[in-house]
């Protein structure tokens, strides 16, 4: 889901028994930092590998029954479906000691009732990113996405749900539809819109932005809101050289926007949860309630750019952050917004259309 920091922590020296941790993630989703001080704190060593798409989780997670991980981070409708499949295993929140900080709006759905299988990590939206400098029209609704001006300039996530989810939002279907009709329906919308796609890609999307190698797509939210903080820094950066300019370089000054589509996000909540094959179950609660510091998870969202659900971490960001609506969006950007859920027998329907969709023409 997302400027981060990206690394594969190694250690080769020979280590104690319990001293271990296998932690995958999204690529650039979690700050070097916290985790060298993690070790720093317990001795554990940390071995960290990333994805860039929740169907690459699942497949290695399933596909390789040495799987080492005692850590990995699934969006919400693949947690619903790794339980449903026993790949999980419960998480005891009596090692939580800072499970209260959690807000309570975003616990207890109806995928894990009493979330004894997944603990929130961070949450945010998939709307459309625009480069204001090459998009001259203004941007209200997905189907912008399928002007014929934007050909070739199109960047879709590569995350069949969410893309499968905006062509189902667009014709008024629900984006968890499990109707076939409906689902075919969103796959010849999405054909429509081929010609206009430049790339899917789920990773780090904010240079592909501002280096105009598209003009709009789909964006997670925190990458416009990196993108922010860059033009701050640069603006802070330019007056420190040259104080007489205040508003810097055009090439500082790129900008990308986030919107919230008429139609409605999609909303998503990735969570900590742990791999029914996991062998350091012990680091990983101990991991997963480091993770839980008030401080720790600010640094996350500062870092990362997208919603903490600790409160007391959001006490501690600063005011411009806590009522940014890219990060903390309101009711109002929220409005017929969905959070994608497991669609059970249908998800081969999707699957079969998925690869007919990226299927070389």
């Amino acid at each position: 889901m997302r400027s981060f920091v990206v690394f594969v922590m190694l250690v080769v020296l020979a280590m104690g028994d319990g001293k271990q941790l296998c932690i995958y993630n999204w690529s650039e989703y979690l700050p070097k930092s916290i985790v060298d001080d993690f070790t720093k704190e317990t001795g554990i060593v940390v071995e960290y590998d990333t994805y860039d798409s929740n169907e690459e989780m699942y497949k290695n997670v399933t596909s390789n029954p040495l799987q080492p991980y005692d850590i990995v981070v699934p969006s919400t409708y693949l947690v619903d479906r790794m339980i449903d499949e026993g790949l999980l295993q419960k998480i005891d929140k009596t090692k939580l000691t800072r499970y209260g900080n959690l807000d309570t709006k975003l616990l207890s759905h109806p995928f894990d009732p009493q979330n004894d299988y997944s603990i929130p990590y961070l949450w945010g939206s998939t709307g459309i990113s625009y480069n204001p400098a090459l998009v001259n029209e203004p941007i209200t609704s997905w189907s912008n996405l399928w002007n014929k001006e934007y050909k070739g300039s199109v960047l879709l996530n590569d995350d069949m749900r969410e893309v499968f989810g905006v062509a189902l939002k667009l014709l008024g279907y629900s984006a968890n539809s499990t109707n076939p009709k409906e689902i075919q329906a969103a796959y010849e919308k999405l054909v429509e819109l081929k010609p206009n796609i430049k790339m899917f890609y789920s990773g780090s999307q904010t240079q592909i932005y501002l280096n105009e190698h598209v003009k709009l797509g789909m964006s997670f939210n925190g990458e416009s809101f990196m993108t922010q903080e860059k033009n701050t820094e640069n603006q802070l950066s330019q007056m420190v050289m040259n104080p007489d300019s205040i508003l810097g370089t055009k090439e500082e000054q790129k900008e990308i926007r986030y919107i919230y589509p008429k139609e409605g996000v999609l909303v998503w909540m990735d969570s900590l949860v742990i791999p029914q094959k996991a062998k350091n179950v012990e680091n990983a609660h101990l991991f997963i309630d480091y993770l839980l510091r008030p401080e720790v998870a600010k640094l996350i969202t500062r870092d990362i750019g997208y919603a903490s659900p600790n409160l007391k971490a959001i006490e501690l960001l600063d005011k411009s952050t806590q009522m940014n609506p890219v990060v903390y969006p309101t009711q109002k950007e929220l409005v017929d917004s969905e959070l994608l859920m497991d669609v059970g027998e249908a998800l081969g329907i999707y699957e079969t259309y998925w690869k007919m969709l990226k299927r070389d023409d």
